[in-house]
């Protein structure tokens, strides 16, 4: 097949679509299938791009004439589209749509087979612009619960009014679609509330698991200075207002009293980080909490994983959670809540406890695991088993036989 894939986000930009395409898109290709994705060019900050790229890759590998911005090393095609930047979000760019536009001779010649949209921003109206040109079916991916999220960043509007536009803005473009993917049935039961009635598939993004299974925590602990034998948990994530990280610095004060050198390591960036900081400190937390920033996925991340006795995770919006995925195929056992997405991936509580949205039953199930070894040990063997049943061959397969049964009709 030939698919075509525009979103308004890729790396460098760290945030699950970004993971999700790259999952999928590199399945394809090794399954012999062309594909080519349109997404902003990040100008400076797409250099050095090594993150992003899997274990056994190197920038090196490249052509010593080649512009490092990692895309070189994909094994699909990337079309990079001018934009400019955000006032709102700085990590994120608004793609220029003439420049698309200007694509459309180019990318009619290629006869494609299907148009997949990632991102319901300018990816969305120029993906709908695109194919009464290439004459394809289109088909778009809803990863994002933006009820929840945009009242965090639009603060001179009644929330309420927020939420209704962001209901109808959602209903409105879902409906101009042929079909729709969605990453667990939350999702597509909340789609079904707003009058959604485009068709939904249920396909979530896999993980690599031959990335995702080697880690070394102790290498990890040695580069921060971390004593072997100190009680570390870990999240991993986009420190953004929506994603409840709040509530776990509440929720370590409590762990504090019962295991006073517990450490939280917090791996990410975003616009709450400073509002993160400042409430660690207001809590007493200074010596509990490490800031790591973004970690490269060429084995700092996996090491950031491995370093932790226990992965931890409260986020009330997400549409999958990867990130649980990802720590339970190292082995590392998680104590969440599971609310939306993270309700299907926690289903069955396998290598995992799962809290209730409420501090102090969070926090006896993260003193419950940091102080039983053999809880531990016999969460991170379950975890590690369950992760195998979320491999990205096996959703890409998914994948390929929607798009096949979309091609068809």
């Amino acid at each position: 097949m030939r698919i075509l894939m525009i979103s308004d986000v890729y790396f460098p930009r760290i945030n699950g679509v970004s993971t999700s395409i790259q999952t999928f898109a590199t399945e394809f290709s090794k399954q012999g299938h062309q594909v080519t994705l349109i997404a902003p060019d990040y100008g400076p900050m797409a250099q050095g791009r090594s993150w992003a790229l899997r274990k056994g890759t190197s920038i090196s590998a490249a052509p010593p004439h080649a512009e490092h911005t990692g895309d070189e090393l994909e094994s699909f095609e990337i079309i990079r589209i001018a934009s400019r930047y955000l006032p709102l979000d700085t990590e994120d760019r608004l793609l220029r749509m003439s420049r698309i536009r200007s694509l459309t001779p180019r990318l009619a010649a290629q006869d494609y087979d299907l148009l997949h949209i990632q991102t319901p921003f300018i990816a969305h109206y120029a993906g709908l612009k695109l194919v009464r040109r290439l004459k394809v079916p289109v088909v778009e991916s809803y990863h994002t619960f933006f009820e929840q999220y945009v009242d965090k960043y639009i603060t001179c509007l009644p929330p309420s009014w927020l939420r209704l536009a962001a209901r109808h803005i959602s209903a409105a473009q879902c409906g101009n679609l042929d079909a729709l993917v969605v990453p667990s049935r939350a999702t597509r039961s909340i789609l079904e509330t707003y009058g959604v009635t485009t068709p939904a598939t249920v396909i979530p993004t896999g993980i690599e698991l031959e990335q995702f299974s080697q880690g070394d925590g102790a290498r990890f602990r040695h580069r921060y200075g971390i004593p072997a034998d100190r009680p570390v948990l870990v999240h991993i994530g986009r420190l953004a207002f929506e994603k409840n990280v709040d509530f776990l610095l509440r929720m370590l004060v409590r762990v504090k009293r019962e295991i006073p050198d517990v450490l939280l390591v917090i791996a990410g960036e975003g616009p709450a980080r400073r509002r993160l900081e400042s409430m660690g400190v207001e809590l007493g937390l200074r010596e509990q909490l490490l800031f790591v920033g973004y970690l490269s996925r060429d084995g700092d991340l996996e090491d950031c994983y491995r370093a932790g006795d226990g992965f931890v995770f409260a986020s009330r919006t997400e549409t999958q959670g990867l990130v649980l995925l990802e720590a339970m195929a190292l082995g590392v056992p998680v104590v969440s809540t599971a609310v939306m997405g993270t309700q299907e991936v926690l289903d069955g509580g396998e290598g995992c406890l799962i809290a209730t949205d409420d501090e102090a039953d969070f926090a006896s199930k993260t003193v419950r695991l940091l102080s039983d070894s053999n809880l531990r040990t016999r969460l991170g063997a379950q975890a590690r088993a369950y992760a195998r049943t979320w491999s990205a061959p096996i959703l890409a397969d998914r994948m390929l036989a929607f798009y096949r049964t979309l091609v068809s009709r």
